[in-house]
């Protein structure tokens, strides 16, 4: 079903071109959008004093004009339409459009929310470790945002390939295997296991020592050319390094319910040389100091020189850039991408807008219509408004933050929730940590910084994963305290009776989902989700203040409102990765 706001925008659209053909629409746009107070409708048009400078015509006047024109058309979906102040139009829906679209939701397995007219191919590129390192705070934005992202392009009828772009390859490899081959050879004999915690120590001490002694420094350089080389020993004791980092990633995911395929950088290792090949017969390359370079429009360093991107080092190396490269040639022309998004720190922001342009500039985009999106994001912050730390210092692993967030939550269980079992307790303290986790993160804009709280995202009050969850609970305590089947009443398809304010708030806002979605598809903002959740929750704690549900005449209209709420709230829940509970 098409959202009320495409609608409006095409009527308004309509009306334009049919009384002011000569507006451009496309340099002009017109602009719909939610009221800010209900009291002024439900929707406005605000580009009426846009106009003005075009039409040279007062803006209360071209709004008259508009209203006219829409009145005559009669369209069923629109109560009224008033025109406030200067020139606004203020867009009241009918309620009986409202009653239908609740309705639907119910019937409905996308809850009213239309597919994309053209089914596309997503490729979405997030998280992205490095071996033989933990992960760390950092890497929590990262993969929460992209795979809520993935999620909301899946539901809107997308194809979605979640990539995971671990660094498993590089001269950091030589210097581990050079230690291990020394310190730990059993294993890389396989004759004994570890774990990543061992790989972490190994490899700071494997850098220690390249530092302070040559010897170790030459062994270290030879074991990354017989790794380079394809020699078998040195691919063995590769693949062990990375299964057992990758091991230690998967609890992670499995922890945070992200599902990705591995393609690490290592797998555009054999694309790498024709890719320099395939530049520099397009005369791209440009040699500097020995290295081989791209020089982009618009890209200076701090001096006011032009930056250069390199491809290849004046030793012959590869690096991220040309593997970067590969990469997107890879994903536009192998994999059929319509869409490249890219989610990391802001701090590669410059590195993506070089890639992007380089890729366009050596035709690599062709007459293919691919997007491409860098989405970035700030710092998670402690409290002292500095990058968040362990109380030594150190970087948080992102293990033990989620394992606190599990731990404090059950804490707070125990204290409301006596009467469950041990594992009821467990399995909703572990509900309630990581999903207050990621939604104290999502719910920011993610191009900003943002101060992490365990306690003021385990709260149950304000814009909290815990009261969502628990608005969804509440729900479900009002469908079993009715002794009435919901099922049965959908089937009946009885009408909505849409007649107190806080009815008419809370239908309005359930016929909003597929917009709100549309919105951060095309944005890549999961907070405009997060915040419409959060209204949602605060418009159904509005009507269950107001309207009596139990015994009342309207029981059964109301218990549909119901259900329709409990149904959108918890797939926009689903799609930001938090699982609801039945009780809490």
């Amino acid at each position: 079903m098409k959202s009320l706001i495409a609608l409006i925008q095409n009527d308004f659209e309509t009306a334009c071109h049919a009384l002011f053909p000569s507006v451009n629409q496309e340099e002009i746009p017109l602009e719909i959008t939610v009221s800010t107070q209900e009291k002024f409708g439900h929707y406005q048009f605000n580009s009426a004093m846009k106009l003005t400078k075009i039409l040279q015509t007062n803006p209360r006047k071209i709004a008259e004009q508009f209203v006219d024109y829409l009145n005559q058309k009669k369209i069923p979906y629109i109560e009224k339409l008033e025109i406030a102040g200067p020139g606004f139009i203020n867009i009241y829906l009918n309620p009986k459009e409202l009653s239908e679209r609740v309705n639907y939701i119910l019937h409905d397995s996308k809850l009213g929310v239309s597919s994309n007219n053209s089914h596309k191919k997503i490729i979405i590129d997030f998280s992205s470790p490095n071996t033989a390192k933990e992960m760390h705070v950092g890497h929590l934005r990262s993969t929460i945002i992209g795979d809520s992202l993935a999620r909301i392009f899946e539901f809107l009828g997308n194809d979605v390939l979640r990539l995971n772009h671990i660094g498993d390859w590089g001269t950091a490899f030589g210097m581990l295997i050079a230690y291990m081959k020394e310190e730990a050879s059993d294993v890389l004999n396989g004759k004994q296991d570890t774990d990543l915690s061992h790989l972490v120590t190994w490899y700071k001490k494997s850098k220690e020592k390249f530092d302070t002694d040559p010897v170790f420094k030459k062994k270290s350089q030879q074991e990354v050319v017989a790794l380079q080389g394809g020699n078998k020993d040195s691919l063995r004791a590769w693949e062990i390094i990375c299964t057992i980092s990758e091991k230690a990633y998967q609890e992670i995911y499995d922890l945070l319910d992200v599902h990705l395929v591995t393609r690490g950088e290592s797998f555009y290792n054999p694309m790498l040389k024709d890719i320099i090949t395939e530049l520099e017969q397009k005369n791209l390359i440009v040699v500097s100091y020995g290295a081989k370079c791209l020089y982009l429009d618009g890209f200076i360093n701090r001096e006011g020189q032009p930056l250069p991107l390199m491809v290849q080092k004046s030793d012959g190396g590869f690096n991220y850039d040309t593997t970067d490269m590969a990469a997107i040639k890879h994903r536009i022309f192998d994999e059929k991408a319509d869409r490249l998004i890219y989610v990391t720190d802001a701090g590669q922001s410059t590195h993506f807008q070089m890639i992007f342009q380089a890729a366009k500039k050596a035709g690599f985009l062709n007459d293919k219509k691919v997007e491409l999106d860098h989405v970035p994001f700030g710092l998670v912050l402690g409290s002292d408004g500095k990058k968040f730390k362990t109380r030594s210092g150190d970087t948080e692993r992102l293990k033990d933050l989620l394992t606190t967030a599990i731990d404090k939550a059950l804490i707070l269980v125990k204290e409301r929730n006596h009467e469950m079992s041990e594992e009821e307790q467990s399995q909703l303290a572990k509900a309630l940590g990581i999903g207050a986790v990621k939604y104290a993160d999502l719910s920011c804009n993610r191009i900003g910084d943002y101060v992490f709280s365990y306690d003021k995202m385990l709260k149950f009050e304000g814009n909290t994963a815990a009261f969502l969850m628990y608005a969804y609970v509440r729900i479900n305590g009002i469908k079993k305290k009715v002794n009435q089947s919901v099922d049965q009443l959908i089937e009946q398809k009885l009408p909505i009776i849409l007649e107190h304010p806080s009815e008419l708030a809370l239908a309005f806002y359930l016929t909003r989902f597929g917009e709100v979605l549309d919105s951060v598809a095309k944005d890549l903002l999961p907070n405009r989700l997060a915040d419409y959740l959060y209204g949602l929750s605060e418009k159904f704690n509005a009507f269950f203040r107001d309207c009596r549900v139990e015994g009342d005449l309207q029981q059964n209209s109301r218990l549909l409102l119901c259900e329709a709420t409990a149904r959108v709230l918890k797939q926009g829940l689903y799609l930001l990765g938090l699982q609801t509970v039945e009780k809490m």
